[in-house]
């Protein structure tokens, strides 16, 4: 039972660091116009913590221990996976709202399909540089103000490693993005048929 209770600080604090960026989202990129100084300084402070959002994702690196370490039986077993769920998934649906919030208001604005996509794309590397630097480099979203020069260190010379992992986290955010997306089209469908 002290694992449930030990995760909750920082499942919390990642969770709400998860949340920041639909917060931001939404403010942003709303019906309302906003002046394009808050525009830019937004969706850079949007860029910055969007990568906190996936980065759930990497929290399940603690469950094995914790599993091992858990000696109550299957029903703390199965209350440790439903905790670890519950963060994963609000993260990632916090991810790919955030995402659709921002495609639409670019749509709205006129921008093409390719260009929606593209920025879908480049936004999904800079998360995954993000969780990276955050997971592996253990960096923060503010890190981008208080120690650029450790950033810049850091990304001048990676590492093969580095770029195998950058490149399956790339396809893991992709694609997660594009089934969360389809998720609602196949229910639909499958209540249809039913």
């Amino acid at each position: 039972m002290s694992e449930l209770v030990g995760n909750v600080g920082w499942m919390g604090w990642n969770l709400v660091l998860a949340l920041v960026p639909l917060g931001l989202a939404r403010f942003l990129f709303g019906h309302r116009p906003r002046p394009a100084w808050l525009l830019w300084t937004g969706g850079v402070v949007f860029v910055a913590f969007l990568p906190n959002a996936p980065y759930v994702l990497t929290d399940v690196l603690h469950l094995p221990r914790e599993l091992a370490a858990t000696h109550a039986g299957p029903w703390l077993a199965a209350a440790l996976l439903a905790q670890y769920a519950c963060l994963v998934g609000a993260g990632f649906v916090a991810y790919v709202l955030s995402l659709v919030r921002l495609e639409r208001w670019l749509a709205e604005r006129g921008v093409s399909r390719r260009a929606v996509l593209l920025t879908d794309l480049g936004l999904h590397g800079l998360c995954a540089v993000g969780i990276v630097l955050g997971r592996v480099f253990r960096f923060n979203s503010w890190d981008v103000v208080t120690d650029p020069r450790g950033l810049v260190d850091v990304l001048a010379v990676p590492q093969p490693r580095t770029l195998a992992v950058l490149l399956v986290l790339f396809a893991v955010l992709a694609g997660g993005a594009a089934v969360l997306r389809a998720l609602p089209a196949i229910v639909d469908r499958a209540a249809r048929s039913v």
